[in-house]
């Protein structure tokens, strides 16, 4: 019971990104559903695992949709919550935060969903399908370190592809993230981490003018220069030469003598020896310098990492980029645990789509239309949110309260270690069996019981008045 009451005074500092006390209990509700369902089937399931009348739905499918519940807004308190809560397990390298980024692609079948396109999977797993039909997503997290283990806090996740809302609109999918970024109103530099796909102009140039850096990978076909030699000759007209000997990146594996060995500092790696190359070269795409750690593993191959901190060590930046693969991790859970990306909601008046159909184009639609458009498109990524939200408050419990977690956790894994963090699906577990002691020993004049106490079925509420007798 202890745990609801610490998942309680978390989920508290939510209040200011809602406008009205109503939307704040319902989104409790929405909250607590997320972190125990057991399945992923729609908002239904929100019904199934809090034991509500079959009349909250309508209600649960208008917070979504509500403009009480400003999506921005709770973006923004939300990463205050999360820096706050998880202070001292923030992972800091030279006194900046440590921020992963990465894109996820979830298949929609509905005909009439907006946003939805088809989209090309990069994965290299055989599991996935090459070309889908769905909804193109970029996320940002925070590193956290706690007992022995990493793992990604999600702070924001929005969908960036599938609508033009205007034709004279250049927006990339990098602009998109950069300004996803912004919102977050992060006061404090930050290293952010990314893979090969984030390694341009649109997202290094930007990051500098904050005062950020980023931490990525080349593609195996990078080219860079040398710079330039000082001319000892007579100053000549115009302006002094910057840009050396053209040369392909991959050619740094071609002298394998001027390669250090160290201990690999990857996650996870013990006793292992790789061997590493750092050199500083001008980048055209940014027009200065960066630099490039050429690394050798023995198991997983070669590697070229960019990091535009010139003074950052390059065990440092291998390291960092070790870990970028954590918010994969938390995809996983998000998609299979708290159901983030389960939403089925249509819109009635829109178009069918079929299949194989692109961008959706708004600029010649009515107004009314394309206020219909973007509403259910709030709608999801409030949905989104709200999901990684929850997770958050799951990652929060697991590494502040391991110990109460796995006396609640009430089942049994093969793997179990009680002495390191628990996960999600633990912790998770840990309230469900817990959830009738929470709401039956609330006080009668507690707000969250007396908002419940005429939306709770009633064999649930006949189930928690035993237990209070009893008690």
């Amino acid at each position: 019971m202890t745990l609801w009451f610490h998942w309680l005074a978390a989920a508290r500092l939510l209040r200011p990104a809602c406008s009205r006390s109503r939307t704040f209990l319902w989104t409790l509700v929405v909250l607590m559903a997320l972190s125990i369902r057991e399945d992923v089937a729609g908002v239904s399931s929100f019904i199934r695992c809090c034991g509500l009348r079959g009349a909250c739905y309508p209600h649960l499918l208008h917070l979504f949709h509500s403009q009480a519940l400003p999506l921005e807004r709770l973006m923004v308190v939300w990463t205050g919550v999360a820096l706050r809560l998880f202070r001292p397990w923030l992972v800091r390298v030279r006194g900046r935060l440590v921020m992963v980024a990465d894109g996820i692609k979830r298949p929609k079948e509905g005909r009439k969903m907006p946003a939805v396109k088809l989209l090309h999977q990069d994965s290299q797993s055989n599991s996935k399908a090459e070309y889908l039909m769905g909804h193109s997503c970029q996320a940002i997290a925070l590193l956290v370190a706690g007992l022995g283990t990493c793992f990604a806090v999600p702070l924001a996740c929005r969908i960036h592809e599938g609508l033009v809302t205007s034709n004279r609109c250049k927006r990339s999918v990098l602009d998109r993230l950069m300004e996803l970024l912004a919102m977050l109103q992060l006061s404090e530099p930050v290293y952010l981490v990314a893979d090969a796909y984030y390694a341009s102009r649109k997202i290094i140039l930007p990051l500098l003018k904050r005062g950020d850096h980023l931490v990525t990978r080349f593609r195996n076909n990078a080219s860079g220069h040398w710079p330039a030699k000082p001319d000892v000759r007579k100053r000549r007209k115009g302006r002094p030469r910057l840009y050396g000997k053209k040369f392909m990146l991959r050619t740094l594996f071609d002298h394998l003598e001027l390669f250090v060995q160290a201990a690999s500092p990857a996650y996870g790696e013990k006793n292992v020896t790789i061997r590493y190359r750092a050199v500083q070269v001008l980048w055209k795409p940014v027009g200065r310098l960066v630099q490039v750690v050429a690394v050798d593993h023995p198991r997983r191959g070669r590697i070229l990492l960019l990091c535009t901190d010139l003074d950052l060590p390059p065990l440092e930046v291998i390291r960092l980029y070790s870990r970028r693969f954590k918010i994969e991790v938390s995809f996983k859970q998000a998609v299979h645990k708290v159901g983030a990306f389960a939403y089925h909601f249509w819109m009635r008046d829109m178009e069918r789509l079929h299949h194989g159909d692109g961008n959706q184009y708004l600029h010649r639609r009515s107004p009314t239309y394309r206020e219909q458009v973007m509403r259910k498109l709030a709608a999801y990524e409030r949905h989104i949110l709200l999901g990684l939200i929850a997770q958050g408050l799951l990652q929060y419990l697991a590494v502040s309260k391991p110990v109460e977690v796995w006396q609640h956790f009430g089942s049994w894994l093969r793997t179990m270690k009680t002495d390191a963090t628990p996960s999600e699906a633990v912790v998770a577990s840990a309230l469900r069996h817990s959830l009738g002691d929470f709401l039956s020993n609330l006080p009668l004049t507690h707000y969250l019981k007396k908002f419940l106490s005429n939306k709770l079925a009633p064999k649930i509420q006949a189930i928690f008045t035993d237990l209070a007798d009893a008690a």
